[in-house]
């Protein structure tokens, strides 16, 4: 992104409002990057392992499933993104032309909270990561203090970034996505040479069935970005390529899924203890050579703070968005609290991290797509979203609606939440209609939530689309700065 009056110095200071035509400077291809950055990281090679284990697929089929699930995910987070540069504004802002000044606050709640758990099990990975590092390098042992020690640098350093702002998240992204490349490369190469290849060939293949839940599993992952879309596209000027902002977020998502859940099946062929190990990421430690190890270890431990930096930019927004009136940065900080104590929990006191993570994925994936079934929707018959009023929470605002509700989106938005939970099946709650159906069968209930909020919001009459007349006083939310 090219720097403006906003955006030159190290922290940004803009919120949740509009982003004026003259500072939308950006360009699509800044969002390769980005969606590297958002996918660098190590669950990603167990999630590939649990293909083979779990799953029972051979290694073709785990190559299907890691090339489809990007496409599938982050298709949708670039056509979502395609609203950024629409309304100029962050994803949950915009939400409230969908939703309405009250309305917008039931989907941002639970997708605020739901935030706190993805960035709590990324948290947990890093300091795994970097407990890893110690271990290889000075034989440290694991323990409750050093746990926490570790857990807290990772948060303080994702607060650093994330609490930057744009800018930094960027341009961390952009070297983490050349130095992953690297080793990447050389973790390939190294898995060429000592991969036992007539075992990993000589696999015999799992049910179609398993195929279709390992797409919805990997995908699941991408779905949480999905409302943070248009977060990374609102500097992008309104005449950007809609087919561009698709194109270069798959493209980068998939530059990083499709390798790293192939390498984890690999792996898992000779190590399958990967898919099950008390944590995501000392088997690295074991895998691979200490000089080969180390760095990317480090590279990964790079990647999931980006992951969270972002995590917690677009939680910052999403607060913000909740009535909380205070400047961005500071709005980060809750999320970086919270994280860190929810970290110290699952460190301390959960008995298998990838099972628990599993569990939080299929849950969180309905979460986020109750709302994005409702929005993509409205996307549709919306083609601009009216600034002033997105900024106005008071009854004169275009967007209040009735008693500042959106009756369709709300009732669209409820009914897909809880037909998408009773699809769904974890370890922590199972849905009375997830068994003895295909949508269950094959762990796709954020699916079923999607298209079914997105139909029950198109079919329900809607308030009419309106904007604000020119003239029209300063919204109160302007007036005061809490856009800062």
């Amino acid at each position: 992104m090219r720097k403006t009056a906003e955006t030159e110095g190290a922290l940004e200071t803009r919120g949740i409002e509009q982003v004026p035509d003259h500072e939308r400077t950006a360009r699509t291809r800044e969002l390769f990057p980005t969606w590297v950055g958002a996918n660098i990281s190590v669950l990603l090679l167990t999630m590939g392992a649990s293909l083979v284990v779990a799953y029972h697929l051979d290694v073709w089929q785990a190559l299907v499933v890691a090339a489809a699930a990007p496409v599938v995910s982050y298709g949708l987070v670039g056509l979502i993104g395609i609203a950024g540069k629409r309304g100029g504004a962050p994803g949950m802002a915009l939400s409230r032309a969908v939703f309405g000044q009250r309305g917008n606050l039931l989907p941002g709640s639970l997708i605020w909270v739901a935030r706190w758990g993805w960035e709590t099990i990324n948290a947990v990975t890093g300091a795994y990561a970097m407990l890893t590092i110690l271990k290889i390098l000075f034989g440290l042992g694991a323990s409750g203090v050093l746990d926490m020690v570790m857990l807290l640098a990772f948060v303080v350093a994702t607060f650093a970034i994330s609490g930057l702002g744009i800018n930094a998240v960027q341009k961390c992204n952009k070297y983490a996505t050349y130095l992953f490349g690297l080793f990447s490369v050389l973790v390939l190469g190294y898995l060429v040479v000592r991969t036992d290849w007539s075992a990993v060939v000589g696999r015999p293949a799992g049910p179609t069935a398993a195929v279709i839940t390992g797409i919805g599993l990997i995908a699941a992952g991408g779905v949480s970005w999905i409302p943070s879309a248009p977060d990374f596209t609102r500097y992008l000027p309104r005449t950007a390529s809609s087919k561009a902002i698709v194109g270069t977020t798959v493209g980068g998502a998939g530059l990083v899924v499709l390798p790293m859940v192939l390498m984890g099946a690999v792996m898992a062929v000779s190590t399958p203890d990967l898919a099950s190990a008390a944590d995501p990421v000392s088997f690295l430690g074991e895998i691979l050579p200490t000089w080969l190890a180390v760095p990317y270890l480090v590279i990964a431990l790079i990647g999931m703070l980006l992951i969270n930096s972002m995590s917690m930019y677009s939680a910052g927004f999403t607060a913000q968005t909740l009535g909380f009136r205070v400047l961005r940065h500071w709005a980060v900080s809750v999320n970086a609290v919270i994280s860190l104590a929810f970290g110290g929990v699952l460190m301390l006191v959960a008995t298998s991290f990838l099972g628990s993570f599993i569990a939080f994925l299929s849950l969180l994936a309905v979460a986020f797509s109750a709302w994005v079934g409702v929005f993509g929707a409205d996307m549709l018959r919306r083609a601009e979203y009216d600034g002033r009023a997105l900024a106005d929470t008071t009854r004169t605002s275009a967007y209040w609606y009735r008693g500042g509700f959106s009756p369709a989106a709300v009732a669209a938005w409820a009914a897909g939440l809880g037909a998408g939970l009773m699809f769904t099946a974890s370890d922590w709650f199972t849905g009375p209609l997830a068994r003895n159906n295909v949508v269950g069968e094959y762990g796709l209930g954020w699916v079923a939530t999607i298209v079914i909020s997105g139909l029950l919001y198109t079919v329900l009459p809607k308030p009419a689309v309106v904007t604000a007349p020119t003239g029209a006083p300063e919204p109160a939310e302007e007036r005061a700065g809490v856009g800062a």
